[in-house]
């Protein structure tokens, strides 16, 4: 009997390029407050933002995540040709066949690509960043591009005085390829699925079939998550460091999930981050972009010069499920 043969494996995996897209709308907590019972200094003081983006018809999670791929595979220096693989975390892509990814794909001209959504909420840019690493590393995949792209617009109820002013809408994206030293770290991640509930649509599509039930829209039982979410990150931020071989003064950036400026100053404190490292605050301006964000804020950093290219930064990503996941990479 003749053995298998396994792809030639690199080294080693790293992001090649990053790209984004910011829908045109920018939405300020004046608009918000028009429909729900509070003030933009109550916004401000509780999660930091000033600011959303809310996409219009024409920008779907579909549109918005292959122009942000487009991007990506540009600053990559690769062709779409040269796609192995492209997988999409979202959370309000509301069509559940067929799949956002291959659509993306064909979009981006990589017609003969892998294609897959993940389904991991505002965690879910960190899991398929994981999945992507092992790909490459496994020879599997070449090169495989990493969405994330959000219309939380269509999913958060504009009344909810405890959601509608921290979501909003946007795709970032990377390409992951092949490295003659590893730049992404041991991905650590884990779940609890007995608190669900936490973080959850209010009923389910099930409910709206027979024409009687409201839209369901995400919940979210805010001081809970804040609690989980403060134990939670650094906990996961010091592990993804510890399996690195990165000690905490080692990074330049620190870029959690997007989710309130309240949360990402609680977990920065706790890690003790040196004077040196910058701390991705992108939410202020853009809200919580769930699955978006972390590549949204890496893209921000990188073009306004605040982080050097090749600087290590640790990623951590958090939300329903409850899910979380968190590595340290080289920036690009």
């Amino acid at each position: 009997m003749g053995a298998l043969r396994l792809p030639e494996r690199p080294p080693g995996a790293r992001i090649l390029g990053i790209g984004v897209y910011r829908p045109t709308r920018v939405v300020g907590n004046d608009e918000i407050c028009a429909r729900i019972d509070s003030s933009d200094e109550w916004i401000r003081r509780r999660s930091g933002i000033t600011s959303r983006r809310f996409a219009g018809p024409d920008e779907t999670v579909v549109t918005m995540a292959a122009e942000a791929a487009r991007k990506a595979v540009a600053q990559a220096g690769i062709q779409p040709a040269d796609v192995g693989m492209v997988l999409v975390a979202t959370m309000s892509f509301l069509e559940q066949a067929p799949a956002a990814a291959p659509r993306v794909a064909g979009l981006l001209g990589a017609r003969g690509a892998g294609s897959l959504d993940v389904g991991a909420a505002c965690s879910g840019f960190s899991y398929a960043l994981g999945l992507a690493d092992a790909l490459v590393r496994s020879g599997d995949a070449r090169n495989v591009v990493v969405v994330g792209s959000e219309k939380m617009s269509d999913i958060v109820d504009p009344t909810d005085r405890g959601t509608a002013f921290l979501f909003g809408d946007g795709a970032g994206a990377v390409v992951v390829g092949p490295s003659q030293s590893p730049g992404i770290g041991p991905v650590v991640w884990g779940s609890d699925g007995e608190r669900h509930h936490m973080i959850a649509h209010d009923r389910s599509w099930l409910d709206v079939r027979s024409g009687q039930a409201a839209w369901p829209y995400l919940r979210m039982a805010g001081p809970e998550v804040f609690r989980w979410a403060t134990r939670i990150v650094p906990e996961i931020a010091q592990q993804a460091l510890r399996e690195a071989g990165v000690d905490v003064a080692d990074l330049a950036a620190f870029v959690p999930h997007q989710a309130n400026a309240r949360i990402i100053d609680t977990a920065a404190k706790s890690l003790g981050l040196a004077p040196h490292t910058v701390v991705a605050k992108d939410v202020v301006t853009a809200g919580n972009t769930s699955a978006a964000s972390i590549p949204l804020a890496l893209d921000h950093l990188l073009s306004q010069g605040a982080v050097p290219s090749g600087g290590l930064a640790l990623l951590v990503g958090f939300g329903a499920g409850l899910t979380h996941a968190a590595q340290v990479v080289a920036l690009p």
